[in-house]
């Protein structure tokens, strides 16, 4: 597994909090692992669930009707180069 580095740490800690999912840790989520799909099992309504989370931690929208939103929740890798390129000051 591929270390996270810390914004993708912050934004595991963020998923597990904001999901309530019992079963993981943020440290056990592989950042290159797909979000959806995969062991975590997330679904859509997590997606949205996700997006509002970042959106309040992070100061930026993350709009369901985004054409990249498949490739912005890949993984922890590409939502934290998200959140990265977008997140205010």
């Amino acid at each position: 597994m591929a270390e996270q580095t810390a914004t993708q740490h912050e934004l595991a800690i963020l998923v597990v909090a904001c999901l309530n999912l019992d079963s993981v840790t943020p440290e056990q989520i592989d950042p290159d692992a797909p979000l959806f799909g995969g062991e975590l099992g997330l679904d859509s309504i997590d997606a949205l669930e996700i997006a509002l989370a970042v959106s309040k931690r992070y100061g930026f929208q993350l709009r369901s009707d985004n054409p990249g939103n498949r490739q912005i929740f890949t993984s922890l890798r590409t939502l934290s180069a998200h959140v990265e390129k977008n997140r205010a000051g």
